[in-house]
């Protein structure tokens, strides 16, 4: 008998604390879903049109000019006036017009560079010296009617990114030699100019 008493207490035991258990559950799950609730009800949208006006801003502090006194001064020397014709300060300025180059087939004969100081400024690119590569570049040289390379165009440069291009420019630019003529007179000329890299 005892032994069924023993088992009774513990199922009495274990179904209470089941029914304990479940009670403080439900009663948590009313008490969230209530706070949820109650947190929804309190939400109130509002329009902007039923908002108050702001505060209106106070005017902005003007400071105050104290009024200049007119002093005359009075003198026995007249003033120095000068009267000046129409059209007397009117400065005519020249604009100088822009210099012509001429094409290369309208000179009779071309400028002419020391092809050794060229030879000697031209420098090879490093990247393209360690890699063992060899280059042609074509320029356009706009030279002036004092033998002056004025400005330079890259046209061609093979292969491209190697250094080639800026190293020719660099050697010709600012360059001066003897002016291009046509009909016995000095003039400003453009023409092709081929620089050739070859590693010796």
């Amino acid at each position: 008998m005892n032994e069924k008493l023993v088992r009774f207490i513990i199922v009495a035991v274990a179904a209470s604390l089941h029914l304990v258990a479940i009670f403080f559950l439900v009663f948590e799950i009313q008490r969230t879903s209530g706070e949820i609730a109650e947190t929804a009800r309190v939400m109130k949208v509002t329009d902007l049109a039923e908002l108050p006006p702001p505060p209106p801003s106070p005017d902005p502090v003007i400071p105050q000019v104290e009024e200049i006194a007119e002093i005359m001064i009075e003198t026995d020397i007249p003033p120095v006036q000068e009267v000046v014709a129409a059209g007397a300060l009117y400065v005519q300025v020249q604009i100088p017009a822009p210099e012509v180059f001429l094409p290369i087939h309208q000179v009779s004969v071309p400028p002419v560079f020391d092809e050794s100081a060229i030879i000697a400024d031209l420098v090879f690119p490093p990247i393209a010296l360690r890699s063992g590569i060899e280059g042609r570049v074509i320029l356009e040289l706009f030279v002036d009617n004092t033998g002056t390379v004025q400005r330079v165009t890259i046209l061609r440069e093979e292969p491209e990114g190697r250094g080639f291009g800026e190293a020719a420019v660099r050697a010709i630019m600012g360059r001066t030699g003897t002016p291009a003529f046509a009909n016995g007179r000095a003039v400003s000329v453009r023409y092709r100019y081929p620089v050739v890299f070859r590693i010796r």
